[in-house]
């Protein structure tokens, strides 16, 4: 059931409101179910004390506003204690340790000047707490790119982040906060998020593909039935998390160029027709019905195929795999063909690069791009923003308040109820539009932020 708070005005929140965000979530739960940490790692460390809470979010803030050598101040800190580093450590599987012989102030000046040392991609500032002297920066910690992975999409692990708070200034006034390597909040435009919006963890977005899905299974189940010896069998999330990897690495391609970018997803009929002279777009370059347009589905379906064989086990016939065992595997075949797959995701990202929108099948297949909405079907006045990755809280906004890119979404998802939009802005901000419990429904996704969005 839908609960309609009415049409709201924006209000901004600032460093205080995050900090009382952060007091009041830090022990939640993770929402979406993953495991937060490592066993060895222990239970996440506490928040600071008010006071020290205030004044670590605020001089990040305050950093993030500032430029050095007409460079944007960009960085991520930790609040550990040096001490808690294993020093023979290092990166790609642990933590390079590295202490100043004597501690460096806490203040945005300091943070500007050291931040261009400190690579976003590859370390941290490492920050304490001194008994006299408060927050001081002790060092820096290397941990090396593989962190990314998470964000863009990719099959790369890394290990976490100790669950101590860690701070990502990522652009000006926008600020995310982790407990390790979980997102907690996100300060970004004024508005505060929390990553429980990931809606990529959805039901109704698992439905709205459960058609591909079950396509994969089935085409997997013909070769594994003709197979000469048992494959390994593959874990129900397996293909989901794998599919939600390619999108990930689409969308984060489209932010990356700084462009912005709309993919629009239809079921098969729906755009096979929309392909040919329509009431509500114009596709102007469209590809052939052939293989290579469905190069999604032939890759996933090798891949389903190759790892299940791979896996197999003889004296374990009824050996079940995941995506733990898949990114975990050496495999050279399945590193071709995951590096394939993800190639496919710099295509279509690509082809957003010019005017107009993507359009795909909900089977994955690229249809067209350049795809221009109809400015003559209805407007839209208002619609849902969904305060929930299933919708069920909803406030009302008026869509004059974005651009045409997402006005545009709003139209086609109101006269088309199975189209799926994604609204990828030059800001780099995600919206996922649909039309939900009888009105059009967007959600902000919340990623886990990267270097200048």
């Amino acid at each position: 059931m839908t609960v309609d708070y009415g049409v709201t005005k924006a209000v901004h929140s600032y460093p205080r409101e995050l900090v009382d965000f952060l007091n009041e979530h830090w022990e939640d739960p993770d929402v979406s179910g993953e495991v937060l940490f490592r066993e060895e790692d222990g239970q996440p460390d506490m928040l600071p004390k008010q006071d020290i809470l205030e004044q670590l979010i605020s001089t990040c803030y305050q950093s993030s506003l500032m430029r050095e050598e007409e460079r944007s101040v960009n960085f991520r800190l930790i609040l550990r204690e040096p001490e808690r580093f294993v020093p023979e450590e290092g990166p790609p599987e642990g933590f390079h340790r590295l202490l100043f012989t004597a501690p460096r102030s806490f203040s945005e000046y300091e943070l500007r000047r050291i931040s261009p040392a400190v690579d976003f991609y590859r370390a941290l500032i490492g920050i304490r707490i001194h008994p006299a002297e408060g927050l001081q920066i002790w060092g820096m910690v290397y941990s090396g790119p593989r962190w990314i992975h998470s964000i863009f999409g990719g099959r790369k692990i890394s290990r976490p982040l100790p669950p101590s708070p860690v701070i990502h200034v990522i652009g000006p006034g926008r600020i995310n906060v982790y407990r390790g390597s979980v997102m907690v909040a996100s300060l970004n435009g004024g508005q505060i998020n929390a990553p429980s919006m990931d809606i990529f963890n959805s039901g109704w977005i698992a439905e709205s593909f459960a058609d591909a899905r079950n396509d994969f299974i089935e085409t997997h189940q013909n070769f594994r039935n003709r197979a000469s010896r048992p494959w390994a069998n593959l874990e129900t999330n397996f293909i989901r998390t794998l599919a939600k990897q390619v999108v990930k690495r689409i969308i984060n391609t489209i932010r990356n160029s700084r462009h912005g970018g709309t993919i629009v997803y239809l079921p098969p009929d729906q755009a096979a027709e929309l392909c040919c002279s329509n009431h509500y777009m114009t596709v102007k370059y469209q590809f052939g019905e052939e293989e290579p347009r469905k190069r999604f589905r032939t890759l996933m379906v090798k891949i389903m195929n190759t790892f299940a064989e791979i896996a197999a086990d003889e004296e374990n016939p009824e050996k079940h795999v995941g995506w733990n065992d898949y990114v975990n595997t050496t495999s050279e075949n399945i590193a071709i063909l995951d590096e394939s797959l993800f190639e496919f995701a710099h295509l279509v990202a690509g082809l957003a690069a010019i005017d107009g929108a993507v359009i795909m099948s909900k089977r994955h297949e690229v249809l067209g791009f350049g795809a221009v909405i109809s400015g003559d079907i209805d407007k839209v006045e208002t619609v849902a923003k969904a305060l929930d990755i299933e919708g069920v809280v909803t406030v009302q906004v008026r869509s004059e308040e974005v651009g045409t890119r997402h006005r545009a979404a709003y139209r086609l998802c109101h006269e088309l109820h199975d189209a799926l939009a994604i609204v990828i802005s030059q800001d780099g901000t995600v919206r996922v539009i649909k039309w939900h419990n009888g009105q059009v429904t967007y959600w902000d996704q919340v990623p886990g932020g990267v270097l200048g969005y």
